[in-house]
């Protein structure tokens, strides 16, 4: 049972985040890409406050915590939001995917030189299979990937910021409840932003004229993007450590896909299919492992989200 709720975790956060790409396309109809970050964040922060408030679940931080939850949270969502949203407007979709993608990677690296993650030889062959996977599902059938330094740029700030959130993450997970984690990220996050919205974004608010339908989007956007995933991936984290848990970072595209062809009657190829079914053949070789000793102990030594 217990291996049953980490999994369902890790993919319903995966699948949150997937869908929140379609969600986020129609936000940005009607409000600019940090806007609508911002806004995101302060509906997260609002519902998940009052959620801790009428649970009695608040906790409170240590000391020697606080630089963990500042560094965590500038990570992400502060540095990641603004590698992610700005590097979209200078790359396609696809490259974008692809380069989000390498997040495993570097979490495996990160996870290694930090906390002594060390996984079977099969878990890395994995790790690199669901990456070529990803490749091969977003690439054009003419096998090309456009590249713009500014983007690909920005979108490696994305990159290290989220690898970067996970490790710290995972050092935290084990002393604190995964919603007040999110909270705390979210609120932290939301003044991080605060300068960048009054100095950048503030003129254009007047220009914004009510549309429900992306308001709509923005409330999906917190609900389940801001804090569903994040929580249900900080549980995953807690379990199955920082390289495993982020392997499933490379289903999003995949998931992006098919709510893009559902919703947005996007066209699904041949070629998707097949990225797709190396994606997943790449998961569960980088889940394989026989019996672990200590389920536990990797979680202990430290953690990310």
């Amino acid at each position: 049972m217990k291996i049953l709720r980490t999994y369902g975790s890790i993919i319903l956060a995966t699948l949150f985040w997937a869908i929140s790409f379609i969600w986020f396309k129609i936000a940005n109809e009607a409000y600019r890409p940090l806007t609508i970050v911002f806004l995101r964040l302060i509906i997260s922060v609002l519902l998940l406050s009052v959620f801790l408030y009428a649970t009695g679940r608040f906790e409170k931080i240590k000391k020697k915590d606080r630089k963990y939850f500042l560094m965590m949270s500038f990570f992400e969502p502060f540095l990641y939001f603004i590698g992610e949203s700005n590097g979209l407007t200078y790359v396609q979709s696809t490259t974008a995917s692809v380069v989000i993608a390498t997040i495993p990677v570097f979490a495996a690296l990160g996870g290694w030189l930090l906390y002594g993650e060390k996984l079977k030889s099969i878990n890395y062959v994995g790790v690199a299979l669901s990456l070529a996977g990803v490749m091969i599902f977003v690439m054009s059938g003419s096998g090309r990937i456009t590249l713009d330094p500014r983007g690909l740029a920005l979108l490696f700030l994305a990159v290290i910021s989220a690898s970067g959130y996970t490790l710290v993450l995972k050092r935290l997970a084990g002393d604190y409840h995964p919603i007040y984690i999110v909270n705390v990220q979210n609120i932290i996050g939301s003044i991080l932003f605060l300068p960048v919205i009054l100095g950048f974004e503030l003129e254009h608010f007047k220009e914004y004229v009510f549309n429900p339908k992306s308001m709509i989007a923005v409330i999906e956007l917190a609900v389940f993007g801001s804090c569903g995933a994040f929580i249900l991936f900080g549980f995953a984290v807690r379990k199955l450590g920082v390289t495993r848990a982020n392997v499933f970072s490379n289903l999003i595209p995949v998931f992006t896909a098919i709510f893009a062809f559902l919703i947005l009657k996007d066209r699904f190829t041949a070629q998707n299919i097949i990225g797709m079914l190396i994606v997943i053949a790449g998961l569960f070789l980088s889940q394989w492992e026989r019996k672990p000793k200590n389920p536990e102990r990797s979680f202990l030594a430290g953690k990310t989200a």
